[in-house]
């Protein structure tokens, strides 16, 4: 139990870190509304929660706080991101790739759903899946912070497989 709450803590942390420092700067903000263009994303890496090769832009609000959030993931071709669960109701929209998701506390690949760009994906909070990408994916990701990622296997955990080698 000890780790879900560290990796949750740290995922926040990184996600607060990646907010400030990437949506800070070229959006245009009017009377409370952000308009953002996909040429002014700020990308940057991913938090140490997730495997590396994952970039992530914010677009709205921080995922480390409480409130609406939103941001864009791009996930390299054949990346993988082992069974876990989030805290709270999120959605996704695949804006490219065909990524699969599957639910479940492990990973079944006969069992996944395809999607392809333009499909929608809610997910209630705590329920346990896990994602597949073909080839490169991008994905913007919705929902209510703080945002958090516990891993159905600690040692699924890319920050734990870090700190062993």
């Amino acid at each position: 139990m000890k780790h879900r709450i560290t990796s949750s803590a740290l995922l926040l942390a990184a996600l607060s870190t990646v907010s400030v420092a990437l949506c800070a700067a070229d959006s245009a903000q009017t009377g409370g509304a952000t308009m953002i263009t996909p040429d002014k994303l700020k990308w940057g890496d991913a938090p140490p929660s997730l495997p590396k090769g994952a970039k992530l832009a914010v677009l709205h609000g921080d995922p480390a706080k409480e409130g609406p959030f939103a941001f864009r993931l791009k996930l390299p071709a054949s990346y993988k991101i082992a069974p876990h669960t989030h805290p709270a109701d999120y959605m996704v929209t695949v804006l490219s790739g065909n990524p699969s998701v599957g639910v479940g506390e492990k990973v079944d690949t006969k069992a996944v759903h395809a999607l392809k760009p333009g499909s929608f994906h809610f997910l209630p909070g705590k329920t346990s899946h896990y994602w597949l990408m073909k080839g490169a994916t991008e994905l913007q990701v919705q929902g209510t912070g703080p945002f958090g990622l516990t891993y159905v296997n600690a040692e699924d955990d890319p920050q734990k497989i870090a700190a062993k080698k």
